[in-house]
């Protein structure tokens, strides 16, 4: 069963939220939030194992909060859920720690495989947003980043491969389908590249492979 956490200061979108997300048989909401604050504060006790998350909230955003939950031993996995897709939005939840992030304008049936697949541990990126990302790193000077990781030469080629199509937006699924090859054999895949680059989780791959320049738009180098 995923345990649920919906955060959003207007109490018709939580309930909205609830109503759709409920039913699912594998899916339980445990707690809501209508601010930053009292989001970082139900997720210690709820024990959450996601938490879709507004960006505007009152005092604590989405965006802080994200951060905030960072610091627990089991943070809860996040999907940024908002109205709002400016670049920088999406690039600051990444680095917050968000797993995903997807617009309200997202179809309900998405939105129940998103929560699923962030409980799974996958990062969720709609095309558009990753597109947008890919486009905001293509027009400038990239944004300072800690450094781009030795472990990146290390990677084979097919794993290249899933980096890119992972910085795509696309799921295991996805990427199963469009390398023509098994469930498992992407996860084995997706896997090393985590431990090659030294990151947790899809969205810290995702931003690695933004902010390094291996992936442009129209273009990988």
């Amino acid at each position: 069963m995923i345990r649920l956490l919906i955060a959003d200061d207007q109490e018709l979108m939580r309930e909205g939220l609830r109503v759709m997300l409920s039913p699912q048989p594998d899916i339980e909401v445990v707690g809501e939030a209508a601010s930053g604050s009292e989001l970082v504060q139900v997720a210690s006790t709820t024990g959450a194992d996601v938490a879709l998350v507004d960006i505007r909230m009152p005092g604590m955003d989405g965006i802080a909060a994200t951060r905030e939950l960072q610091r627990a031993p089991r943070p809860p996995r996040v999907v940024i859920l908002t109205t709002f897709d400016h670049d920088e939005h999406v690039y600051d939840a990444l680095r917050a720690g968000a797993t995903g992030f997807l617009l309200k304008t997202t179809p309900p049936g998405r939105l129940v495989e998103a929560v699923r697949a962030a409980a799974e541990g996958e990062s969720l990126l709609s095309p558009e947003i990753a597109q947008r990302l890919a486009e905001r790193f293509a027009r400038g000077p990239r944004p300072v980043a800690d450094g781009v990781p030795a472990e990146l030469a290390e990677l084979t080629p097919r794993e290249l491969d899933v980096l890119r199509l992972i910085a795509r937006g696309l799921s295991n699924t996805d990427i199963a389908a469009e390398l023509v090859t098994s469930m498992a054999t992407v996860k084995t895949h997706v896997n090393r590249i985590f431990r090659k680059l030294g990151v947790a989780e899809r969205a810290q791959a995702v931003v690695l492979a933004y902010e390094c320049g291996f992936v442009r738009p129209e273009r990988v180098c």
